[in-house]
């Protein structure tokens, strides 16, 4: 009877372990598009894109341009935070140590464009991020060439990709990157970082993940179905490292 009744036990705990696995809530991520710089157009088809991407993958894609709710109680229900074409100083003293924290405790980060032209005042952006804007020519094509093929975000793409965008260079930019992708610099006018032109890398950092990408300042960027899977590849990379 002991037995029978054990044998019960375990088939009952067995089931609940399944039901609950089987009603485990999707994962989140937090698009925050608040710039005090320059405003990109794209926002909006950039938003619009992440929300469609979130019920194609079966995520939850919020945004917001109030940095109010960078406070770590809010953002720990998160897996990740994209900022999209932030600029300027978007954080007072207070959201960057809830931000912080947030990476600290293993939280991921996904820079995309002008995430890097912000919080110049801040090193430790500067080192999440991987660098910081410092100029760019006219938009233009150019040929990317991909430095890792093995990663989520660059699998899929071909070995040298040509596309339109604005060109970012960079300046302060950190040694601890895995570059993903480069310019070509012989492929368009205007580069400034020479024969080794880093365009998109990430890396584990501070306890947390990060991930940018300078792509994606035209409308058109977020309905080319390689730059979307590009992005997806970055955005669950800093989900689940």
């Amino acid at each position: 009877m002991k037995k029978l009744l054990f044998l019960l036990l375990m088939s009952f705990a067995i089931q609940s372990q399944g039901i609950a696995a089987f009603i485990k809530k999707p994962q989140k991520i937090l698009v925050f598009t608040k710039t005090k710089g320059f405003y990109h157009k794209s926002i909006p088809a950039g938003a619009k894109a992440l929300m469609a991407m979130g019920v194609e993958k079966g995520i939850v894609v919020d945004t917001t341009s109030d940095a109010t709710r960078f406070v770590y109680k809010e953002l720990k229900g998160y897996d990740a935070i994209v900022f999209l074409s932030t600029t300027g100083n978007m954080l007072d003293d207070a959201q960057q140590a809830e931000f912080k924290r947030y990476i600290n405790k293993g939280g991921g980060f996904v820079g995309i464009h002008a995430a890097a032209d912000a919080e110049y005042d801040w090193p430790w952006y500067n080192q999440l991020v991987g660098g910081y804007f410092l100029s760019h020519p006219q938009q233009q094509q150019a040929t990317l060439v991909v430095q890792d093929a093995t990663h989520i975000s660059t699998q899929h793409l071909p070995q040298q990709w040509k596309r339109f965008d604005e060109w970012y260079n960079y300046k302060n930019i950190q040694t601890d990157l895995h570059v993903l992708l480069t310019l070509d610099e012989t492929s368009y006018t205007g580069g400034k970082n020479g024969s080794f032109h880093p365009i998109a890398w990430y890396h584990d950092f501070d306890g947390g993940r990060a991930f940018y990408t300078g792509l994606g300042h035209t409308d058109e960027s977020f309905v080319e179905p390689l730059f979307l899977q590009h992005i997806w590849g970055g955005i669950v990379y800093a989900m689940n490292g």
